[in-house]
């Protein structure tokens, strides 16, 4: 079930009376939330909610053993367990056709003549982030940094929440089982707000990723042909914004949803387009995952503590694994490899050419760093290698005489899109929408929202996937 279908709206209004009506208490509303979970999730493919079963079972059992056992060898078997089942069932669905097809390559370029038999494996929607999610819990109880779940039905609702099953944020377990203990009603601001940021996330979803931005990008990543300068960086840009608009908007709409019931979920995005470099980048794009990412796999593989070297090491790893996260794609392997890349060149530049970021440097400084994340990005679209490369040689004018695919119109409009993306990314970088809306009249304020609901109402129809579910 998508957030941008007429179905959903059904859905959600019916939780909303159900939840907010007297014919349950609250252990009767988990429940009835936890089954709407299951069904939300069903509606794509009824099976695969036994995976769901399996980690929650899996992981609460391992959650009580870790709670209670005090030897450190069973301790570890309890957590490989939980890591075994989760990492097994992402491995199994995600990635195995990946390294089949790598394995199958290897054996095959020394004359072996080797056919893999492909299975067309379903891949589950959001595997990777309720696999993650319920990961952070097992981790956080084997390193005695998070209490054990109260009971069963809160453990569950935790990991099948569906706000954000399907794409994030990913939630530690300290931040929404606690919230589970004790009843929760949104105020009438807070329903609101959130029915406000659900407005706002289907906005950028249909309006500004789907309607405005979608094709472009479709035309300039499935032509087959060498292209122009101007198509390459257009077709790229476009990109840029799509994949922002349409993740940023999911997120929202997720911690809308929430807080219609008055539950709270982190950020996962702070205007990241106007990044003073790539440190802060992963501090403002997807925050869940990289603070993921950095408690669970950087830190553990030494962090910055053990010297330069394993500290470069670390951060290559840990961004490489990132970018195979996101998909079982060699070009994912690059974009991750891209991202640490930068992170360690902006780490050298600040022990050797240091120089004080300023109002006036600081703009040059986030354009230059969003040109160099819109590199990074050809891998992520593209399909194959051939593509990105031609697409990158074209955005480095490696292809003069490059086709056109683009209308004048596609560029004009994306010009015009990322311009004023980014411009409200560089003006809001360090304030909200929530702080925003606190300084302008209710009047301007239910202006805009007017207009978003009629842009969303005349745009609906085409029902597009959200980019993230895939992953």
């Amino acid at each position: 079930m998508l957030f941008n279908s007429l179905s959903f709206v059904v859905f959600l209004i019916i939780i909303l009376a159900l939840y907010y009506s007297k014919l349950f208490n609250w252990t009767g509303k988990k429940r009835m939330l936890l089954f709407a979970s299951y069904i939300f999730y069903g509606l794509w493919n009824p099976p695969l909610v036994i995976l769901l079963w399996i980690s929650t079972i899996v992981d609460w059992i391992t959650g009580k053993k870790l709670a209670i056992e005090e030897n450190k060898r069973k301790r570890i078997l309890w957590l490989m367990l939980s890591m075994f089942v989760n990492l097994g069932f992402l491995g199994f669905f995600k990635y195995r056709d990946f390294l089949l097809d790598n394995f199958t390559t290897v054996l095959n370029t020394y004359g072996y003549g080797y056919q893999s038999t492909q299975m067309d494996i379903i891949l589950p929607m959001g595997i990777s982030f309720y696999t993650f999610q319920t990961m952070s819990y097992t981790i956080d109880m084997y390193l005695k940094r998070t209490e054990r779940a109260k009971t069963f039905l809160d453990f569950a609702l935790y990991v099948t929440f569906f706000p954000q099953l399907v794409a994030g944020p990913i939630v530690r377990a300290q931040d929404l089982i606690t919230q589970f203990y004790e009843e929760k009603r949104a105020t009438v601001n807070q329903f609101i707000w959130g029915f406000f940021l659900l407005t706002l996330g289907i906005f950028q979803k249909v309006v500004m990723a789907d309607t405005l931005l979608s094709d472009t990008v479709d035309k300039v990543y499935s032509s087959d042909k060498i292209l122009n300068f101007w198509d390459a960086w257009m077709g790229t840009l476009a990109f840029s914004g799509q994949i922002f608009f349409d993740f940023a908007g999911y997120s929202t709409c997720a911690i809308g949803i929430a807080l219609m019931l008055g539950i709270i979920l982190p950020d996962n995005f702070k205007y990241p387009y106007a990044s003073l470099g790539f440190s802060d980048l992963w501090k403002r794009w997807h925050i869940t995952l990289s603070s993921w990412l950095r408690d669970y796999l950087y830190i553990p593989l030494g962090g910055n503590r053990y010297g330069v070297v394993r500290m470069y090491s670390a951060l290559m790893i840990t961004m490489l694994l990132g970018g195979l996260w996101h998909g079982a794609a060699w070009t994912f392997i690059v974009w991750g490899g891209l991202h640490g890349t930068y992170l360690i060149l902006e780490r050298l530049q600040r022990q050797y050419i240091p120089f004080k970021i300023t109002k006036w440097n600081g703009i040059f400084l986030a354009f230059t760093t969003f040109t160099c994340i819109n590199i990074t990005w050809v891998f992520f679209r593209a399909r194959e290698f051939k593509t990105a490369w031609n697409l990158i040689s074209s955005m480095f004018y490696f292809n003069p005489n490059g086709e056109k695919v683009l209308g004048s119109f596609d560029i004009l409009k994306v010009g015009i899109i990322i311009g004023l993306l980014f411009l409200c990314h560089w003006f809001m970088r360090n304030t909200s929408v929530k702080a925003v809306s606190k300084k302008i009249s209710p009047i301007a304020l239910a202006v805009v929202w007017a207009v978003m609901l009629f842009l969303v109402t005349i745009a609906q129809g085409s029902g597009e996937q959200f980019i993230y579910f895939q992953f």
